[in-house]
């Protein structure tokens, strides 16, 4: 018996840990012969996410949200971190500040760096078949 230690990083939309190995493991199934296992799982949290399908790697952008506190006048901000995909470090900022010229909101972007992330697997709702009347 050959055992081979692949390695690489996905990503999926789930609820749970649990759901998050099921989902990873479907999604990899096809392209793997034989056993294989899921040795590592780690939550994070994106508040949104840019796909672009030709981009080839995936970013980490890290803004601050700033709103105004209307009682006392000061500015207060919220960090949010969002998955960007692109071809570069420069497609990836540009990504991020094109779809935030979309919003009204008032940001600052404070860091843009490459993940080791390989994939991600949106999440997809299955469709029920309709009952037969």
């Amino acid at each position: 018996v050959m055992v081979q230690k692949i390695k690489g990083r996905g990503m999926v939309d789930a609820l749970s840990l649990t759901e998050a190995e099921a989902r990873m493991i479907d999604e990899m199934q096809p392209y793997m012969s034989g056993e294989f296992t899921v040795s590592d799982i780690k939550r994070v949290k994106f508040s949104d996410t840019f796909f672009n399908e030709t981009g080839d790697r995936y970013y980490k952008a890290k803004l601050y949200f700033i709103t105004l506190d209307e009682k006392s006048g000061a500015e207060k901000k919220t960090a949010v971190n969002m998955l960007v995909q692109a071809t570069t470090l420069k497609e990836a900022v540009e990504t991020v500040e094109a779809e935030m010229g979309k919003t009204m909101i008032d940001y600052t972007l404070a860091s843009v760096n490459e993940t080791a992330i390989m994939d991600v697997f949106k999440y997809v709702a299955e469709s029920k078949p309709k009952a037969e009347e």
